[in-house]
Parts: C-alpha cells; structure tokens; sequence
C-alpha cells in the first residue's frame, strides 16, 4: 500500500510521541479504550501536550482531523 500522505493514522501516532509501528498501534488501540460519550482529546490517557494537539486537530479541522477522527473510533471499538 503507497501512502500518499503524511496525515494518516501512522503519522497522528509520530506527532503525538508515540511510537508507529502498526503493531505498537494495534496495542494502544487495545489499551486504551475511549469510554462512551468523552471526546477524543478529554480522554484520561493523554498528556497535557497530546490532549492540546488532538483538540486543536479536531476543532480547527485542520489537516490531523481526519486521522483523530479514525483514532477516535478505533479507541472506541476498541480495536482495528
């Protein structure tokens, strides 16, 4: 699969600090489960700066949205 942009779920994982291994991704994804009704960047597991950033993404539409959004929903399946 060629990757035509930065902004997908690997490079969300690079800003935030955390490692983007699909693997290291799959094992947050799994531990780390959004409870219902809490927005992405309120979420407890943050740091002050992630929480900031993933905020930001998403309030301004700019161009992490997308891929907050996609993590949003994987946390809150719970898996991919």
């Amino acid at each position: 699969m060629m990757d035509t942009s930065n902004h997908l779920l690997p490079g969300l994982f690079r800003q935030l600090g955390l490692p983007d291994e699909p693997a290291a991704i799959r094992a947050f994804i799994s531990s780390h489960p959004l409870p219902p009704r809490v927005a992405l960047a309120d979420a407890p597991f943050w740091t002050p700066a992630q929480a900031a950033f993933l905020c930001q993404a998403l309030e301004c539409d700019a161009e992490w949205s997308e891929a907050a959004d996609e993590l949003a929903v994987l946390l809150q399946q719970g898996e991919d």
